[in-house]
């Protein structure tokens, strides 16, 4: 019988290797500072740990011990509601809220990452404990790119086609293209938005994909992107400068109006494509059978 301690070492350091790959520190994720860092990394080793652990326990046999993975399931669940609760405090003083549902979507992926750094974990221990360490390390390896690939997640750009629009006033109707964004009553805000402002359209590729453009929570995670890389110049209570995705009534694609910091186009159009698409605006009703005899 193989040692127990070289079985245990194997899935621990596979599964803490699992999540430091999985942690992600830019615009769209959390956490962006030291302590949060500190935090998952260490619920990340704790979990590995528990994975790990778990082959250990039934080889001994020690059944009795599996079941400190129901606590380990409750405090995943905590991890979630903590990311939960601190995002949404920190989105009560933005300018532009990311949304519950992003912030809703962030916590969950969180608690999954826990959930694939104990199973890689305990995949890798499995295997060392039947044929060998190397092979366990390999298999561990191919964990970690599973576990890359399924928080990959869907992007808006793989159901969208982006556009330039143009910016422009019918009266003091603010317009891009043909959809309305708002009503613009000073003629120097007119002046400053004709001259710096942004607009682009986007087009649903099917319905399913118009669905996921209606909702309010993937239309603020837009605009929380777009900001938070091009920046704005809105100020509070200056509510003719805000960002804003209004939706065509009849032809059902999305215009965005902003008046960024950096005025780049290329690289608005780039940013909305890479926007999460979230797991609550997903449309599917096309699957459905009366989805696809009315989309016929």
């Amino acid at each position: 019988m193989k040692s127990y301690l070289i079985v245990i070492l194997v899935g621990l350091l596979m599964g803490f290797a699992d999540r430091l790959v999985m942690l992600r520190n830019d615009y769209r994720h959390y956490p962006t500072y030291p302590h949060g860092h500190l935090t998952h990394l260490t619920m990340g080793f704790i979990a590995a740990g528990l994975g790990a652990m778990v082959v250990a326990a039934i080889t001994k046999p020690d059944y009795v011990a599996v079941t400190f993975l129901v606590l380990a399931a409750q405090q995943f669940r905590d991890i979630r509601n903590m990311e939960r609760e601190s995002l949404g405090k920190l989105d009560e003083y933005k300018l532009v809220e990311r949304g519950n549902d992003y912030i809703e979507g962030i916590a969950k992926v969180f608690e999954a990452r826990n959930y694939l750094c104990m199973i890689t974990a305990l995949i890798s221990s499995a295997v060392t404990q039947i044929w060998s360490w190397p092979l366990g390390v390999v298999i561990g390896l191919v964990c970690i790119l599973i576990s890359l690939k399924l928080m990959a997640g869907r992007q808006l750009g793989e159901i969208i086609d982006v556009t330039r629009g143009k910016v422009y006033f019918n009266g003091s109707l603010l317009m891009v293209d043909d959809v309305v964004i708002m009503n613009v009553g000073l003629p120097a805000t007119r002046e400053k938005i004709l001259a710096e402002g942004l607009g682009i359209i986007l087009h649903p590729k099917d319905d399913d994909a118009r669905m996921s453009l209606d909702n309010i929570g993937q239309r603020m995670a837009i605009l929380y992107d777009v900001v938070s890389i091009l920046g704005s110049k809105i100020e509070i209570n200056e509510t003719e400068l805000h960002p804003m995705a209004r939706k065509h009534p009849d032809k059902g694609y999305l215009a965005l109006f902003i008046v960024p910091n950096e005025p780049d186009i290329e690289s608005l159009i780039e940013i909305v494509k890479k926007v999460p698409l979230l797991e609550s605006a997903q449309g599917i009703g096309l699957s459905s059978l009366a989805g696809r005899k009315a989309a016929d």
